[in-house]
């Protein structure tokens, strides 16, 4: 009986030490300062009431449809693709299979939105609505059907401009897309899944954001949490004022449907488009001639940066506007007319908004200070083709490969002058790795990729190589110019034992 008695004391004791030891140790000041004796004011009161809105700008919004006519000959199937060529030498376009009707047999209808920007009748809304479109047809809020004419469309801003016959229609006024702030209420009317008018309304997550699912590298999106779905695409994303500030264009989702990441063209961009396709039919762009990539630490640490802000330019296109102008490869980007360049995503934007032959200040980090330069920008369209890069077997008498002597354990081998002739390198540029080290390897490279310099310092041999690399330090960050098959980029690599 007293067994047990003497084991609860003892616990009791324990469990009464507990206390003390933790207080013991718990720090003198707390870790924040106790809350306020009067309560802040309010940030936001009250939630906003978007019917006056919607009565005002409504009916300048409108549905959109696209038809496309059938395109198949008569004869075909909607699997030649999948006929082995033995029959088609055999029975020639006679061939003897039943002809079944599928997808590919017949046209097909897009529903899709828009709103008015002028009282005589132009539309905007995106390309992808109306892309190969034989006849579009405008739905007015008042339930007439227009026919409407493309005046033009652009794949690259997603913008297309549409004509219907009219005057002193209802329009829209755009607003100012730079004055954009994440956390302001935004709404959007459109026809998601052919529901037309439908309103949702959320808030601005992030403004100049890139969506490299999209393939628009022009475009510095406005992010909303706005609900959009399949049909809301082309319609209007307003202000409170009731101002367009952009052009609802994709979603991000796992399903398909709306998951709360929505991203719209701001509207300076798409007017912008729209006025040269009123105009000319098409749009034109600045281009400068450059491959970019993000400024990471490593990459701040081996130029010497500030800080991790801008775009690193990793090649320079011959002939282009950069290389006339004097861009060089390891040159980091700052700033376009002034306008800063925070990571490798602001530039294009900031160039493809300008004309060809428009004279801009590129601000560029080299050598341990920014500069300036005058760049005369070249036309989009213009540009030249990459190379395909050499692969292993091409034609060509190699060299024997160099030893790896090097910190990163490289083993590299010259190039000849056919090979760097099918890479698109200059004479003398350029030095193939044979076998990679631990360190190498780690940072991505990989046997065949070519590499063109150490940091700023270019390279044509595996001796030009060993001696770039004689001097790096254990610990200390290497970048490497590499060229991996039509892709030139700086790699990282820092220096550890082999």
């Amino acid at each position: 009986m007293n067994r047990p008695s003497r084991s609860l004391i003892l616990a009791g004791a324990l469990v009464l030490a507990l206390p003390a030891a933790c207080t013991a140790q718990s720090p003198s000041t707390p870790i924040a300062p106790p809350p306020a004796a009067t309560p802040a004011p309010p940030l936001v009161q009250g939630l906003p009431d978007f019917t006056r809105l919607v009565e005002r700008v409504g009916p300048a919004v409108v549905n959109i449809r696209a038809e496309i006519a059938p395109r198949r000959a008569r004869g075909a199937t909607p699997y030649d693709d999948q006929i082995p060529e033995i029959f088609r030498r055999f029975f020639g376009d006679e061939l003897p299979f039943p002809q079944i009707p599928g997808p590919g047999a017949r046209g097909g209808v897009s529903l899709g939105s828009g709103f008015l920007i002028s009282d005589d009748g132009y539309v905007l809304t995106n390309h992808h609505v109306v892309a190969g479109a034989d006849e579009i047809t405008v739905l007015m809020s008042d339930r007439r059907e227009l026919k409407a004419k493309l005046i033009g469309s652009d794949e690259q801003y997603d913008v297309a401009l549409l004509k219907v016959e009219g005057k002193g229609l209802p329009f829209l006024r755009a607003g100012n897309a730079g004055l954009v702030k994440p956390g302001q209420w935004v709404i959007a009317i459109g026809s998601p899944f052919g529901l037309d008018h439908s309103v949702t309304a959320g808030i601005v997550s992030a403004t100049g954001r890139a969506n490299p699912y999209s393939g628009q590298q022009y475009v510095p999106f406005i992010q909303t949490d706005v609900a959009i779905n399949r049909g809301n695409s082309g319609g209007p994303l307003l202000n409170t004022s009731g101002e367009v500030i952009g052009i609802n264009s994709q979603i991000f989702s796992n399903s398909g449907g709306y998951m709360g990441v929505s991203f719209a063209i701001p509207i300076d961009i798409a007017m912008n488009a729209a006025e040269q396709l009123r105009a000319t039919g098409r749009v034109s762009r600045g281009l400068l001639g450059v491959n970019v990539q993000p400024v990471g630490a490593d990459e701040a640490e081996a130029f010497d940066l500030p800080d991790s802000r801008g775009a690193l330019v990793a090649d320079v296109s011959p002939g282009s506007a950069a290389e006339k102008a004097g861009i060089q490869r390891g040159d980091v980007i700052r700033a376009v007319n002034g306008r800063p360049v925070n990571t490798s995503s602001d530039l294009p934007p900031l160039i493809g908004a300008q004309r060809p032959g428009t004279r801009v200040t590129v601000t560029v980090f080299r050598d341990g200070r920014e500069r300036d330069i005058a760049v005369v920008l070249d036309a989009a369209e213009e540009a030249a083709a990459v190379p395909a890069a050499a692969r292993e077997g091409e034609p060509g008498r190699e060299a024997p490969p160099a030893a790896g002597a090097n910190p990163l354990g490289l083993v590299t081998q010259d190039l000849t002058a056919a090979q760097r002739q099918q890479l698109g390198l200059r004479a003398g540029e350029g030095v193939r790795v044979v076998r990679v080290g631990p360190a190498a390897a780690e940072a991505g490279l990989r046997p065949g990729d070519i590499v063109l310099a150490v940091g700023r310092r270019s390279v044509g041999s595996a001796a030009e190589l060993e001696r770039a690399l004689a001097d790096a330090r254990r610990g200390e960050t290497v970048m490497l110019l590499v060229r991996t098959q039509n892709v030139t980029r700086y790699v990282a690599v820092r220096v550890g034992e082999e």
